[in-house]
């Protein structure tokens, strides 16, 4: 049986059931635009198991998890950083 080249967290980043992802939204360099991208994902999901606010970090988390060891310094600290804008975008405090 053939072994598959992609990743299964690239498919599932890819191609959520939960989000429908706006393409290349994780390459941003803006983490505010990261952030209202997720959100307006996460909003308008009507696949999504839980509060869209929960639905969007969790997406960003796993993708920062699953990237890893790939991510630069600078990368990984965009991506820190939306994570902290996705909070104020929902109102919501590191503690939420």
């Amino acid at each position: 049986m053939p072994r598959k080249t992609k990743k299964w967290s690239a498919e599932v980043t890819e191609h959520s059931d939960a989000l429908d992802l706006e393409p290349n939204v994780f390459e941003k360099d803006d983490p505010k635009e990261i952030a209202a991208s997720l959100k307006r994902s996460a909003d308008k999901s009507e696949k999504r198991k839980s509060e869209p606010y929960r639905s969007a970090m969790s997406m960003l988390t796993f993708y920062i998890n699953r990237a890893g060891q790939n991510l630069t310094a600078s990368r990984k600290k965009v991506l820190e950083e939306a994570k902290d804008e996705l909070r104020r975008a929902y109102g919501k405090t590191a503690d939420d």
